[in-house]
C-alpha cells in the first residue's frame, strides 16, 4: 500500500474514533427556553450531558422531573461543577448578560463554551470574551438556528459564484407573535424583557440574526453606519422594552434592512438578497426562489435539509471540539462574525435612543442605569449625525 495512502486511511480512522467519544457537555441555566433541546436529543450520542448549573430551585425541580434526571447532576455554583466535572464543553442558557461571566470561569479553565444568540449585550463583554477565547485558547460559539438553515447556504453560494452579482440590498426579517403571545415559560420572559440581561427586547432578541447573517455575506466588513428605529405597540405587555425594532445598515455600495418584530402574523426567518445581476430569497430553512437573469421567470428550488454536524448545533460543538471541523474565520457561530454583530446591535440602541445615523469608528460604549435601563455613553467612539 503507499505511503500516502495509508497515511489518509490513518487520518481517517483517527479522525472517525474521536468523532465516535461523546462531548462530555455541561450546561449553565435552564431559564432560556431553547434548553430544551439538548434534552430532546436522545437519538445522538455525539454528546454526554454531565452535569447542570442552575440557581433557581423552581427550575431544578421542573426539568429533573420532566426529563427524569438525577438531582446529582445539578449544582448551584459554576465553579464548583466545572473543577468537579471538568467538562469538554459548557453550553448557556440563561441570560445574554451572563455569558461574561460563564468565559470568564470556563476559559482559564480551558473548557470550551457555546451560548445562544447574540455573543453578548455589550460591545465591551464581546472583545473581553474574545480575549479569554484567544489567552486560554478555547472556542465560543455563538448559536443561531438561521446557521443551521440550507437555504442561506444556497443564498452565500450563489453571491459567491458571481451570480447575483455584486451584493445591492438584503432584508432579514425575523421574529413572531411576541414572547408571551406564543407562550414562552415566565423565567425566559423574564429575559427578554429585561433591557439589562437581554440588552434590548424585540431589537436584539430578532434584530441578531440580520446582524449575524448580513456580516457573514459581507465576509466580515464592518458597515459605515447604522440607524434604528424602535416602538412599543404593546407597552402594556412590553412596558421596559421594544417589541419594534427596524434596523438600516449602510455600507459603501449595499444596504440591509433588519426587521425584528414581536408583531409578525406568523412566525418567520427569511431574507432576501438583491443584487447586480439577479436575486434570490430564503423563504424557509428548505426553500429558495431566485431569479438570476431578467429574461427568465423566477424560479422555486427546494432543497436539502444541511446535512450533520450543520444541522444541530451540539454536534457542531462537539466536532469543533473534538477537531473533525474546522471552524472558518467568517463562520456564522465563529467569534469575528459575532463580535461586530454585538457591535451593530449596540450601534443600533444607541441610534434608537439618540434617534440619529451612528457611524462606526472604533468602538461603542454603552453604560446601564440602576434601574436597568439603558443609557449610552455620551463619549462614545462612534460619531452620531442628524
Amino acid at each position: 500500500m503507499k505511503p500516502i495512502l495509508c497515511s489518509l486511511l490513518f487520518f481517517f480512522s483517527i479522525t472517525a474514533a474521536f468523532a465516535e467519544v461523546p462531548l462530555k457537555l455541561a450546561i449553565a441555566g435552564l431559564s432560556h427556553g431553547h434548553v430544551d433541546w439538548i434534552f430532546n436529543r436522545k437519538d445522538k450520542k455525539d454528546v454526554e450531558l454531565i452535569g447542570i448549573f442552575e440557581t433557581n430551585p423552581e427550575l431544578i425541580e421542573r426539568y429533573a422531573k420532566r426529563y427524569n434526571l438525577d438531582k446529582a447532576m445539578f449544582y448551584t455554583n459554576l465553579e464548583d461543577m466545572l473543577d468537579k466535572l471538568k467538562p469538554e464543553a459548557v453550553a448557556a442558557f440563561g441570560a445574554i448578560s451572563e455569558h461574561i461571566a460563564l468565559v470568564r470561569a470556563a476559559a482559564p479553565r480551558k473548557i470550551h463554551v457555546m451560548v445562544e444568540k447574540p455573543l453578548a449585550t455589550t460591545l465591551a463583554d464581546a472583545k473581553e470574551i474574545g480575549a479569554l477565547a484567544e489567552k486560554h485558547q478555547i472556542h465560543v460559539l455563538t448559536n443561531f438556528e438561521t446557521s443551521w438553515y440550507q437555504s442561506n447556504q444556497e443564498l452565500k453560494s450563489l453571491a459567491e459564484q458571481g451570480k447575483l452579482g455584486e451584493i445591492r440590498k438584503v432584508m432579514v426579517n425575523d421574529g413572531h407573535q411576541g414572547p408571551k403571545e406564543i407562550g414562552v415559560s415566565k423565567e425566559f420572559l423574564d429575559i427578554l424583557t429585561d433591557p439589562k440581561k437581554n440588552g434590548a427586547g424585540a431589537l436584539v432578541d430578532f434584530g441578531c440574526y440580520g446582524a449575524n447573517l448580513m456580516t457573514w455575506l459581507m465576509d466580515g466588513e464592518r458597515p459605515v453606519s447604522v440607524t434604528a428605529v424602535i416602538h412599543q405597540n404593546k407597552p402594556e405587555i412590553y412596558t421596559n422594552v421594544d417589541d419594534e425594532a427596524s434596523i438600516i445598515l449602510q455600507y459603501p455600495k449595499a444596504q440591509c434592512i433588519i426587521q425584528g418584530s414581536w408583531n409578525w402574523t406568523f412566525s418567520r426567518k427569511d431574507m432576501e438578497v438583491f443584487g447586480t445581476k439577479g436575486y434570490a430569497i430564503a423563504v424557509n430553512p428548505t426553500t429558495v426562489r431566485q431569479r438570476l437573469e431578467e429574461r427568465q421567470p423566477e424560479e422555486t428550488i427546494t432543497l436539502d435539509k444541511r446535512p450533520s454536524p450543520f444541522n444541530d448545533p451540539f454536534s457542531f460543538l462537539a466536532a469543533v471540539v473534538n477537531g473533525s471541523l474546522v471552524l472558518e474565520k467568517n463562520d456564522l457561530y465563529g467569534l469575528a462574525i459575532n463580535t461586530i454583530a454585538v457591535e451593530i446591535l449596540e450601534a443600533a440602541m444607541q441610534s434608537a435612543k439618540q434617534q440619529k445615523t451612528i457611524f462606526l469608528s472604533t468602538a461603542v460604549a454603552v453604560d446601564t442605569d440602576d434601574d436597568g435601563g439603558s443609557r449610552y455613553a455620551s463619549n462614545s467612539k462612534l460619531k452620531s449625525k442628524n
